[in-house]
């Protein structure tokens, strides 16, 4: 509430109720509150701000920013505050290759084959071309920073945008244009309806002559609702382009936190307190107002929407991430090659040093031109360093950077395949799934933690009266009717109809007892019930055409979904709200029009948990409506006045148990005296200096006492579809949910109970503190609970009893003021350990930057992937921090979309994406990314045999061709075929068993024991393919290309066998690719030995002409798939996955094998930890 107005008559609040939900019986839940009691007299919240608000102590002039109202020059003068431009492009001009590069770099393939590329720049280490040894990589280089220069230009398009937006700035007594990136702190600015806010600024006057000012926070907190902003009695009386205007503002210095704001302001020598209903964010968008004025306090990066914006990171994915350590395994394995030969070759020059000056193929002198020199011969030790380094540069297709190529192609198609799935189509908005992100496509698949938001994201922010009880009698259930739906109520206008803009459903016999029970202390209850939902709230009735020229709609626009369900309930049942201003409402009751003078309202608080008006009625009497949480109200009521406690509490729990949202209801009459009383002391409160939020909490808790129980509201949350059933599934699959809001603490319980993430067994564990030591004590108090918990439950399964009474399961709930206290201190750990402990956790009045402060709190401290999902620009954070983020494409805005790494419809649609396509993703790339290793490693190894058996001078037998095509034709376009189309499992099977998620979980298809088990197997297959070719044709006049065609056909079939030993799912294209690719081969093989000037000419058809080619292509590709083959069959059969289970199960399985299987995979999966 704010002191500007003065009460009386034509005086209201200056702050509004948010929402008010339920929270459950004692009897439903177990609820353990931890809340920093002794500092409720000092508290945060009240009639300021919802925990984040003034505290009794005044701002210090260390401590605070002075702003000399409509002096820029003055302002700026000690301190130079920052512009107001922003940036949220990631490059500059000159920035851009250097941070560019060193991104890329990260991948250590890409250092490696710089080095590579430097060495062949050498002229005695040239094997290949200087130039052709860096197009590979500096193609791989160039084409990732085209993409990411396009990215960066379009932030710094859209930034420029935003800079030269024009604003209306006072200057010289006139408003003149001027661009938002000139804007300075001190300067007066002028913003229109519908107009995006370009700065923080403290609202001075409006259009409306009682101040108030209607802004649309989406790009804050997310919320579609309207909230209400005021401007001060002192400063809304002045003209500001004729009256010149001066005075100090003294606030405290910029920080993120958006519900809070503490200052104090000086105009004509009187000052007055500033709290957050004065003060405009940048972002908020005016509406309904035709016009505010304001001064800027905060300007550009010191705005509290951008602290809270964090740069968009470079995210690379978690295979990619675990590759580079395999790659510097391997690495130093291909070092450990070139060492021997090497050493090999250092032995073999001193062995023969006497024979090299005349040995044929090695000829150390050059008798050209009669001169007898040494021919590029640089001494033994020299010799030794060149074998070294030139067997790196042969040898480097050991890492092969076609993988980073083949990685991208394969994420392309992966994204071309959920681009186009119509389970990830959403129908309401028209949208497809957008893939933002190509480079972590894999993922999706090995998810641990996802963070999720809630307006918006959970629900779809529209709220439905379901329900009342109203002086004992319950008004639900089978007696609701569509009555309301189908005819509506309407009044007459000037000559208009006017109707809601929505319909409710109503119940008939209510509507009976309202028009026909009048007189009845029955009716009278129904009469006062249906006045509160009318009076107590902030609602603005705003009118607006329909189809129907002679029919007008009022829609109800305010801060709570909510607020905005009960009002539209109200004018159902013939109470409807038509003007509000400021200082009275009118009510159309049953035709009959009333005009109720607001004497004074007190805003909803989280301590209170209620809001209170007190109206002038048109007879004369005045009378106090109260509406709050059940918890709260039962406490204030007169017991001796309230036949109906019993019965109402009883209603609740039904409605509770329907997972609905509840306010109980309550009214008292004043007297003069007391009104006057109440008047006094409200005044003295809300022009306090000091501690005004708890002075007016106070004058609140006087007022709202002894009073009657009207009734109760039951209030239907509408979730998203699919939404319950989402989480369930997301839970089984051992996906730990979280939900940050920015919402209050009752509205999360409520959507908690409603999506089913919290359960009545539960234990809650509440924290609600003030201060860091409370939050330490309250930390601790948790662990001891949990730990306790914890033996409970291992003794109750010890025991044989199900762990489904509850005790095992515990959920935490935290408020955002107590992160403020918890968030980058040493408490972090105890959060963390409370956290990880706990079964659901809920973060409520959180700021976009706690939301990324709780993310990065699992990051740090856990290796588990994380996903964030928010519709929101307060969620932009959170989508940035997380491993994943997901934007939802919905009614909020384009921000969360635009900085997120995939966007969708719906929340139920993280299912399919998770289950199905993340499994699907993880699986294809994880196994691409060991065959890519193991196909190169093959083709190294086997010449690496060659040189051990050549006087380790590094020739080599494979044509130069061939070895440029291994990689480009003769298997790399199967692995990518594989990779994009390969399915071990079905969807719905996948769907069905989400335990079947945990093996990305566990890293089953890309781990440090599969990489090691890889390269043996490859180490025998090479050997293989070398020997079992080699010792047949010992001995006999075979040229050397000859049996360089051999080994180059036999590896390639060798590895395309091996890749179709693992194909699961056989389509067309594999095996087009598969078989494509060996009858490529032989097609490429047999037409570079017809080119005479080759070496080899003809080599392939001699030796092809023989039966021992053919016996020992068979036997080497048998020998070495023999032991794999093996292996496989056993691993299948002793010691067989959940995957292998269920793809049995799929394909041969009955009915009653799959049951079990499932049993044996929920044993191994244990979804229950989560």
């Amino acid at each position: 509430m704010d002191g500007s107005n003065s009460v009386g008559p034509n005086a209201v609040n200056s702050s509004s109720l948010r929402s008010g939900s339920s929270i459950r019986s004692s009897n439903s839940i177990r609820e353990v509150n931890f809340v920093d009691l002794g500092s409720r007299a000092r508290s945060r919240g009240g009639a300021d701000s919802d925990g984040f608000g003034m505290s009794q102590r005044e701002i210090n002039d260390d401590d605070a920013r002075l702003v000399y109202i409509n002096d820029p020059i003055r302002t700026n003068e000690k301190f130079e505050f920052a512009g107001n431009s922003i940036r949220t492009a990631k490059y500059s001009v000159l920035t851009f290759l250097p941070r560019n590069l060193f991104e890329q770099f990260h991948r250590v393939a890409y250092i490696y084959f710089l080095v590579i590329a430097i060495l062949n720049q050498l002229p005695q280490l040239a094997v290949f071309g200087r130039t052709a040894s860096l197009l590979p990589l500096t193609f791989v280089l160039l084409v990732s920073a085209v993409k990411d220069a396009y990215e960066d230009y379009r932030r710094h398009r859209s930034d420029k945008i935003e800079n030269n937006k024009l604003a209306s700035v006072l200057v010289n007594g006139q408003f003149q244009h001027k661009k938002s990136k000139d804007i300075r702190v001190g300067e007066i600015i002028k913003v229109f309806a519908n107009e995006t806010l370009p700065c923080d600024m403290v609202v001075l006057s409006t259009s409306d002559p009682t101040g108030v000012a209607y802004i649309l926070t989406i790009n804050l907190d997310g919320e579609s609702n309207l909230k209400t902003r005021y401007a001060k009695q002192e400063t809304l009386a002045k003209n500001l382009e004729n009256d010149k205007i001066s005075g100090l503002i003294k606030c405290e210095k910029p920080n993120r936190n958006i519900y809070g704001f503490q200052a104090n302001m000086e105009i004509d020598g009187k000052r007055m307190s500033l709290g957050p209903s004065n003060i405009v964010l940048r972002g908020c968008m005016l509406k309904n107002t035709a016009w505010a004025v304001g001064v800027a306090v905060y300007a550009g990066r010191e705005t509290k929407v951008m602290l809270n914006s964090s740069g968009a990171p470079s995210k690379r994915s978690r295979l990619e991430t675990h590759m580079n350590k395999e790659i510097i395994f391997l690495s130093i394995f291909l070092g450990s090659l070139c060492t021997i030969i090497s050493i090999c070759a250092a032995v073999w020059l001193r062995r023969h040093r006497d024979e090299l000056d005349f040995m044929p193929f090695y000829r150390r002198k050059d008798f050209s031109d009669g001169k007898n020199d040494n021919y590029k011969y640089y001494g033994w030790g020299m010799e030794i360093v060149f074998t070294f380094l030139m067997c790196i540069i042969v040898y480097q297709i050991m890492i092969p950077i076609s993988l980073y190529i083949s990685m991208e192609l394969v994420r392309i198609g992966q994204a071309y395949f959920m681009i186009r799935d119509n389970q990830l189509y959403d129908e309401s908005s028209n949208s497809r799934f957008q893939c933002r992100a190509l480079n972590i496509n894999e993922d999706l698949g090995q998810i641990k933690y996802v963070f999720s938001d809630k307006t918006g994201t959970l629900t779809e922010n529209k709220m439905e009266f379901q329900c009342a009880t109203i002086a004992g009698v319950d008004y639900s259930g089978s007696k609701a009717s569509l009555q309301g739906e189908q005819s509506g109520y309407s009044v007459l206008v000037d000559g208009k109809v006017l109707k809601p803009k929505m319909n409710v459903k109503v119940d008939p016999e209510l509507l009976r007892l309202l028009k026909n029970g009048k007189g009845t202390s029955e009716s009278n209850s129904i009469h006062n019930f249906f006045l509160a939902l009318a009076a107590c709230n902030t609602i603005v009735p705003i009118v607006v055409a329909s189809a129907d020229a002679d029919v007008k709609l009022i829609d109800y626009q305010g801060e709570s979904p909510d607020e905005q369900a009960l009002v539209y309930a109200a004018a159902a049942y013939g109470y409807m709200l038509i003007e509000r201003t400021s200082g009275h409402i009118v009510i159309d009751i049953q035709g009959d029009r009333q005009r109720f003078n607001v004497l004074g309202m007190h805003e909803f608080d989280s301590d209170r948990k209620r809001m209170s008006v007190i109206l002038g009625c048109p007879d004369r009497t005045m009378k106090v409506f109260v509406k709050g949480a059940d918890t709260s109200m039962f406490n204030v009521l007169d017991r001796s006045l309230n036949l109906h406690t019993t019965e109402t509490k009883a209603h609740l729990h039904a409605f509770s148990s329907m997972g609905l949202r509840t306010l109980v209801v309550g009214m008292r009459e004043l007297n003069a005296s007391e009104f006057e009383q109440w008047q006094s002391s409200y005044e003295t409160a809300s022009t306090a200096v000091m501690g005004r939020a708890a002075l007016l909490r106070k004058v609140a808790t006087n007022v709202e006492n002894n009073l009657i129980i009207l009734g109760a509201s039951g209030i239907e949350d509408k979730l998203q579809l699919g939404v319950p059933e989402a989480i369930e599934s997301l839970r089984t699959a051992d996906i730990k949910v979280w939900v940050l809001t920015g919402d209050k603490q009752e509205t999360a319980i409520s959507i908690g109970y409603s999506c089913k993430l919290l359960t009545r067994r539960m234990t809650q564990i509440v924290i609600n503190n003030r201060s860091k030591e409370s939050c330490k004590k309250s930390l601790d108090d948790a662990l001891t609970l949990l730990k306790k918990l914890s033996s409970v439950s291992g003794a109750a399964e010890n025991a044989g009893r199900s762990s489904e009474d509850g005790l095992g399961t515990t959920g935490l709930i935290i408020d955002g003021t107590s992160l403020v206290y918890i968030l980058d201190t040493e408490l972090e750990d105890q959060l963390f350990q409370v956290a990880s402990r706990c079964t659901v956790v809920l973060c409520c009045r959180v700021a976009p930057l706690q939301k990324a402060g709780i993310v990065a709190l699992i990051k740090k401290r856990t290796s588990d992937m994380t996903l964030a999902i928010g519709d929101g620009a307060n969620d932009v954070s959170m989508i940035q921090m997380a491993d994943v983020g997901i934007g939802i494409s919905g009614q909020e805005g384009r921000q969360a979309v635009m900085a997120s790494d995939f966007a969708m419809g719906q929340f139920r649609f993280l299912v399919p994406l998770l289950l199905v396509h993340g499994h699907w993703n993880y699986q294809r790339m994880g196994y691409m990314i060991l065959y890519n290793f193991y196909r190169n490693a093959v083709f190294v190894f086997v010449l690496f045999w060659y040189g051990l058996f050549t006087g380790f001078t590094l020739t080599t037998a494979i044509n130069e061709w061939s070895s440029v095509l291994y990689s480009i034709i003769y298997s790399s376009l199967p692995t990518i075929i594989v990779g994009i189309l390969d399915k071990d499992l079905s969807r719905m099977t996948l769907l069905k068993h989400p335990q079947l998620y945990g093996a990305g979980q566990r890293n089953e298809s890309y781990n440090t024991k599969l990489f090691w088990v890889t390269m043996i197997d490859t180490l025998w297959q090479s050997m293989a393919i070398f020997f079992t070719a080699l010792i047949p044709y010992w001995g006999t006049d075979v040229d050397i290309a000859s049996m360089g065609d051999l080994w180059t056909l036999a590896v390639v079939i060798l590895v395309n066998a091996h890749l179709a030993m693992d194909v699961y799912r056989w389509t067309w294209l594999a095996h087009a690719s598969i078989w494509g690719s060996i009858i490529a081969t032989w097609i490429c093989v047999m037409v570079i030995d017809a080119v005479p000037i080759l070496v080899g000419y003809w080599a392939f058809f001699h030796v092809a002409g023989t039966g021992l080619f053919w016996l020992c292509m068979l036997g080497s590709v048998v020998a070495g798939l023999l032991p794999r083959f093996v292996v496989k069959i056993l691993i299948e059969y002793y010691r067989p996955s959940d995957i292998q289970i269920a793809r049995e199960a799929e394909k041969f399985g009955t009915l009653r094998e799959f049951e079990s299987a499932e049993v044996e995979m929920n044993s191994v999966s244990d979804p229950a930890r989560g």
